[in-house]
């Protein structure tokens, strides 16, 4: 694996793996290397630092605010495209993704709420689920 400091048209600088260069060059000519925080396709190798250790006290810079704020932006615009092709059960989650998972009904992509423990019960079981990175506002109670 190789690491690479990279760079999109947006200024913006990020790091990623790739297995090989040669992986790297095919990935991005196929349009598959975008940008994390704005979603641009045009995207370089940045010039790398060697690899020097730092000071074991150093303490990171922490993101900037407009970084951020671009990030969660683009998080909020992913998530509502996968949801426009998912049906909102509601509290039915568990008991929806459970009978799904065991044949009991016909499979399909949804999303809903769930308690604690209910997540966890799913996860116990085999049953492939995933937490949402922002919350999700029911239909009932958009505006």
């Amino acid at each position: 694996m190789i690491v690479f400091d990279l760079k999109c048209g947006g200024e913006h600088v990020f790091e990623a793996w790739f297995a090989s260069s040669d992986a790297y060059e095919s990935q991005r000519a196929a349009g598959h290397v975008r940008c994390p925080l704005c979603d641009d396709g045009d995207v370089i190798k940045a010039p790398m630092a060697p690899s020097i250790p730092s000071k074991g006290n150093a303490r990171p810079s922490p993101p900037s605010p407009a970084m951020v704020k671009a990030a969660m932006t683009l998080i909020a615009k992913q998530q509502a495209k996968a949801l426009e092709s998912s049906e909102w059960v509601g509290t039915a989650f568990a008991d929806r993704a459970r009978a799904m998972h065991l044949g009991e009904e016909k499979h399909a992509t949804i999303h809903g709420q769930a308690s604690l423990a209910e997540a966890k019960a799913l996860v116990e079981e085999g049953v492939p689920v995933a937490p949402l990175p922002m919350p999700v506002i029911p239909p009932n109670k958009a505006n």
